[in-house]
């Protein structure tokens, strides 16, 4: 277990060294800057625009980090041959991925944590400026904000998989088509009702089980609109990114032990 959190803080310490992390949450706290001087055009629908915009930048933002930092990996350290060296160290290759995957997930806590804040001073100071208090869908934005950092957990370990065995742009361009697709991953659930061709329908039912299911971490739509997100979705969802991480994270090792270095 020691072995794992000395590569995480290396991984981590990488990360905090690479300029993307920071543009990105710098975009994202400028956008939601941005959400409230967009507001204050609207006639009395400023707190959704924030709201909307805000976790908007928050899931976007944090999706770009994990997928651009979450490609490098190990790439990076088959490219840059230091893989030789950590690989002959008492480290196995399923403690080297694992390290990495938590390295990138503290790095995503941290970035989005900041940007949290940042959201929370413009609600905080809508809540001091506005006739009415704003503090009551606080809460519910929390949740939002976690089960945005469940999905992104989950995309983390999908990037860290791609990674293990493509190049960086096609482990980048395959991730994000996942999460395009696990965002539409219902609809192929209804391709059967859809299409008559049962070949077709069989293949999207197969792709239904394999890719993940994205949709239930989307809860923006509620928050925004003040409809009470259950605690039970929550607790559900947050055990199905988990279980899927897992199973994720198992593949990278699997491939990653059969990789050649030689």
């Amino acid at each position: 277990m020691r072995a794992i959190w000395i590569v995480a803080g290396a991984a981590f310490k990488e990360s905090v060294r690479d300029r993307v992390p920071y543009t990105m949450v710098m975009f994202a706290v400028l956008m939601i800057a941005a959400s409230f001087l967009i507001s204050q055009l609207t006639a009395g629908q400023d707190l959704k625009i924030i709201k909307d915009l805000g976790l908007a930048a928050l899931s976007v933002f944090g999706l770009l980090i994990a997928v651009f930092i979450g490609i490098g990996l190990v790439s990076k350290e088959v490219e840059r041959k230091s893989v030789f060296g950590l690989l002959t160290k008492p480290i196995s290759r399923a403690q080297f991925i694992l390290g990495k995957y938590l390295g990138l997930l503290t790095t995503l806590a941290v970035n989005l944590s900041v940007m949290t804040v940042a959201y929370y001073l413009v609600l905080f100071y809508m809540d001091l400026t506005a006739s009415a208090g704003t503090r009551a869908g606080w809460a519910a934005q929390l949740l939002a904000i976690v089960l945005i950092m469940g999905e992104l957990a989950l995309v983390t370990a999908v990037a860290l998989l791609f990674s293990t065995f493509s190049s960086p742009l096609l482990s980048a361009l395959l991730t994000l088509g996942l999460w395009v697709a696990g965002h539409f991953n219902g609809d192929l659930r209804q391709f059967e009702h859809v299409v008559d061709q049962p070949v077709a329908a069989g293949i999207a039912k197969v792709l239904y089980y394999l890719l993940p299911n994205l949709a239930p971490f989307n809860v923006k739509a509620e928050v925004v609109y003040g409809v009470p997100v259950a605690a039970s979705h929550v607790g559900y969802t947050l055990l199905y990114a988990a279980a899927y991480t897992a199973a994720v994270l198992a593949a990278a090792v699997a491939i990653f032990r059969r990789r050649d270095f030689k």
